[in-house]
């Protein structure tokens, strides 16, 4: 038994160790510059990164000026969003990026959602990312907001909300997910 016990803190600790090597390799907030589009931002970015030139001339004016669904916040606060993970893959050369990106992020502010529970991936327009996330996900259009729980994707917006509001796509997902989760009890 102690044998067991002392193999398995082994095993812990390896896959830890191996977890926080692979954590460090992941470069953050890069840019390049491109003739066709000047600076660009590149795999994976902090919501910092927007606030700086030249992005913040659309990021800060569609974030500052869009109107919330306040009904559909409300839900979303209610089906704890904050409790799910959002990845978000993005283009700033893409203009539905430059809508939809500040208004998501506008939205799990107000919701709540903690910056460590959302993952910015900035893709070129070939769709590609230094890291290559787009491929595990089959990213075909930007913006693309994936909402997972417990590692599993449960829902996903491509290019633009169905609804018009991405507020209003989130709970239709979170509903969808408690949908699921009924079926799986009742089984």
């Amino acid at each position: 038994m102690k044998k067991f016990i002392t193999n398995i803190v082994a095993a812990s600790s390896l896959f830890l160790a191996t977890q926080q090597l692979s954590a460090q390799k992941v470069v953050v907030n890069r840019e390049v510059t491109t003739e066709k589009d000047g600076k660009m931002l590149l795999g994976h970015q902090l919501k910092e990164q927007f606030l700086k030139a030249p992005y913040a001339d659309w990021y800060v004016k569609e974030h500052d000026e869009y109107a919330l669904d306040q009904k559909a916040i409300s839900e979303l606060k209610k089906k704890k969003l904050g409790s799910y993970d959002i990845v978000v893959f993005m283009g700033t050369w893409c203009e539905d990026s430059h809508r939809d990106f500040p208004r998501l992020t506008k939205i799990l502010e107000e919701v709540g959602v903690s910056d460590n529970k959302i993952t910015i991936i900035a893709v070129n327009r070939k769709k590609e990312s230094p890291s290559g996330d787009e491929s595990l996900y089959n990213i075909q259009k930007v913006p693309t907001i994936i909402v997972k729980q417990y590692g599993k994707e449960i829902g996903r917006i491509i290019e633009m909300p169905t609804s018009g509001y991405i507020e209003r796509d989130l709970v239709e997902i979170l509903k969808k997910d408690d949908s699921s989760v009924i079926k799986e009890i009742f089984k």
